[in-house]
């Protein structure tokens, strides 16, 4: 007899108090870790922490927001059109409730914090390529928290599975289901490992954009097989032959794969595999 893993856990850390909850808690714990790890990079490159603060804010705000209406857009824009309020994090029918932000997607996420970066750059110009580089490493580790959150919330959840570590999510159903959210929460640290050592190698020229190549390409190769793995989150996904957040993904794979191929090739040609200084 498979014993399997028996997942009811109330997102509300205190019952009856809406407002402090589990996926935000993962929220907050994934941004302080990731601010931890710019931290490191910028002292490491003798930059002023101070600028470090004003990036943080930009990121967050254009990552949250992208997410936010990347849902919207992606996955249900009629229904938001119908019930506007509801792109805030309350619901009006039946009664008031404050629902958090219940619905972000991280394709969204990376597009709005690409353009925040933007803005970011053309106002304090530190190299686009040199932002992306030392934020994926944080942005990965911010994701795998993110899905930690999911898994709090009893959301994303996966298909059925007889596998031993398989998890019963008592407030969906109760049938054996594959764990996608930590599935998809390890993969994104031991990316945001990987590329923090490739980071304090030093092998790669500042500008080169090679680590956010490596780790956009990788995190999501990975969505892209793990939505195999998934249930459908909107029901027109069930007639298609690959689901939102698969069609979301190839673009964002090429990006990453012509980015480290290009990076490579730059490099290689002008001779700039130098170690730059990382303390």
């Amino acid at each position: 007899m498979i014993l399997y893993i028996f997942w009811d856990i109330e997102p509300r850390i205190f019952h009856g108090f809406e407002f402090l909850r589990w996926y935000g808690v993962c929220w907050v714990l994934g941004i302080l870790l990731g601010y931890k790890i710019m931290h490191n990079v910028y002292k490491s490159e003798d930059i002023p922490t101070i600028e470090l603060d004003k990036l943080t804010a930009y990121i967050m705000l254009g990552a949250i927001l992208g997410a936010r209406f990347g849902h919207i857009l992606f996955y249900d824009p009629i229904y938001y059109l119908d019930n506007p309020i509801e792109i805030l994090p309350v619901r009006i029918k039946p009664t008031f409730q404050f629902t958090g932000l219940a619905g972000l997607a991280s394709h969204g996420g990376i597009l709005g914090a690409l353009l925040a970066l933007y803005f970011y750059n053309r106002k304090f110009k530190k190299g686009y390529l040199w932002l992306l580089d030392r934020l994926t490493i944080a942005g990965a580790a911010l994701g795998g928290f993110i899905r930690l959150g999911n898994l709090m919330n009893s959301e994303i959840i996966g298909i059925p599975s007889n596998l031993p570590w398989a998890f019963i999510f008592a407030r969906v159903d109760q049938i054996p289901r594959h764990p996608s959210q930590l599935y998809e929460a390890i993969f994104y640290l031991i990316v945001s490992i990987a590329l923090y050592l490739i980071w304090k190698s030093g092998k790669f020229y500042r500008n080169s954009g090679f680590i956010f190549g490596v780790g956009i390409a990788s995190i999501f190769a990975q969505r892209f097989l793990i939505e195999f793995l998934k249930e459908n989150q909107v029901p027109f996904e069930e007639n298609l032959s690959l689901n939102m957040g698969q069609t979301l993904s190839i673009p964002l794979v090429l990006v990453g794969v012509f980015t480290m191929m290009r990076s490579l090739k730059r490099m290689k040609s002008c001779g700039l595999f130098a170690k730059h200084k990382t303390g």
